[in-house]
């Protein structure tokens, strides 16, 4: 199967930080340096680079091939995957895709965004046109309303997302690379007496912006073969989907995507729900992650806050979930921060971390989600499984 010809070999990610003052580029330069490092390839052995895009620099039209100058490397394919959160996992398996068909053999895929220290962004969709101009404000906004269409479907428990927030942020307590400002702890009451951002979601439901990199080394099998690399990972399960129904003029907005990107993922792994042994869901508001867990399999609709009461997602306990922190207890580096989890599912697996070390490495299932269309869930649902080479 050409997508587990290739293998991640080696893994890095920066800080996050509040205010840094750095810009993508130099953090870009320093998960190079990083990759280059641990993995001991040289510069000149990289000859794919894949990046993700940025917030903090999106008035550069030249985004990939900028990085590719400021790196100061000479290359045979690179790209931009814009698909938003989705972005880091769906990278690998475009990496993949471009080994497989020769374009070249080991890719960087670097992922780095600043936008506390600089913001580019702008947003043209029909949300300039029909929600923006009548307050929906961005991503709080368009969650207020998911989470309001799933409470009136299904009835929405604030106890369980509270689980969800206080077991993230226990994780991030024992990451010191998450933002410093996110590392304190969180109680139950913490988490139901913050305050409203757009109702029924509250601040502590809410990712915050951090600037920070993230990156991996991905090659061919036999290189990282040849060169005896003593551990490495290999994707065994990936699909995506962008727009779902977007042929259909009205849907169910509490249904995206990862439906059946997760069954397209799980069949090319040859596993269930059932099987995976740590779960990273894309988490920039803590009902994501719950929809994710429903949506995958773990349970059926509207039955997430049931789960999430019955499982323990300490690192050590059931299902870990997001041991790193997520991006809501660790910080989300922009349109960087999808390899957040991404980055912590491999070191995982590499059998890398340290005082959240998870029993189980066979497998760890990573998703994203990519940007908020109009009046459907988000627009991109992308599902990678990983696991140690055999």
């Amino acid at each position: 199967m050409a997508l587990q010809d290739c293998v991640i070999a080696g893994y890095a990610e920066t800080e996050l930080r509040y205010k840094s003052g750095s810009e993508p580029f130099a953090l870009g330069g320093v998960i190079m340096d990083s990759l280059l490092n641990s993995t001991g390839f040289s510069k000149s052995e990289i000859d794919g680079l894949i990046v993700t895009p940025s917030v903090s620099a999106a008035a550069t039209a030249f985004w990939a091939q900028s990085f590719v100058e400021f790196l100061g490397l000479e290359l045979n394919f690179v790209d931009t995957v814009d698909l938003g959160g989705c972005g880091a996992a769906g990278s690998v398996a475009r990496a993949a895709a471009a080994i497989d068909a020769g374009l070249c053999s080991t890719v960087l895929v670097i992922c780095s965004d600043t936008p506390t220290s600089r913001f580019d962004y702008v947003n043209y969709s029909y949300h300039e046109e029909w929600s923006d101009p009548v307050g929906l404000m961005g991503p709080p906004g368009s969650f207020g309303l998911l989470s309001k269409r799933y409470d009136h479907q299904y009835g929405l428990d604030p106890e369980a997302l509270a689980k969800l927030a206080v077991t993230q942020r226990n994780h991030a307590l024992l990451n010191d690379n998450a933002c410093q400002k996110l590392r304190t702890p969180i109680t139950r009451e913490d988490y139901l007496n913050s305050r409203m951002i757009a109702e029924p979601i509250r601040l502590l439901d809410c990712v915050m912006f951090a600037d920070g990199a993230n990156g991996l080394l991905v090659t061919r099998r036999d290189i990282a073969k040849a060169r005896k690399l003593d551990r490495f990972v290999v994707p065994i399960g990936y699909g995506e989907v962008t727009n779902v129904g977007g042929a259909s003029s009205l849907v169910d907005i509490t249904n995206a995507g990862h439906t059946s990107a997760g069954a397209r993922a799980f069949a090319q792994a040859g596993l269930t729900p059932g099987d995976i042994n740590s779960v990273h869901p894309y988490d920039d508001f803590l009902i994501a992650i719950m929809l994710q867990l429903e949506m995958l399999g773990f349970c059926k609709p509207g039955q997430g806050a049931d789960f999430i009461r019955e499982t323990n997602f300490a690192f050590d306990g059931d299902l870990p979930l997001n041991t790193g922190g997520g991006q809501i207890s660790a910080g989300q580096a922009g349109l960087a921060g999808g390899g957040t989890n991404l980055v912590e599912a491999v070191r995982q697996l590499f059998g890398q971390g340290g005082p959240r070390q998870v029993k189980d490495t066979e497998n760890a299932l990573v998703t994203g989600i990519g940007w908020i269309n109009y009046g459907r869930n988000w627009g991109s649902s992308v599902v990678l499984i990983l696991a140690p080479d055999a």
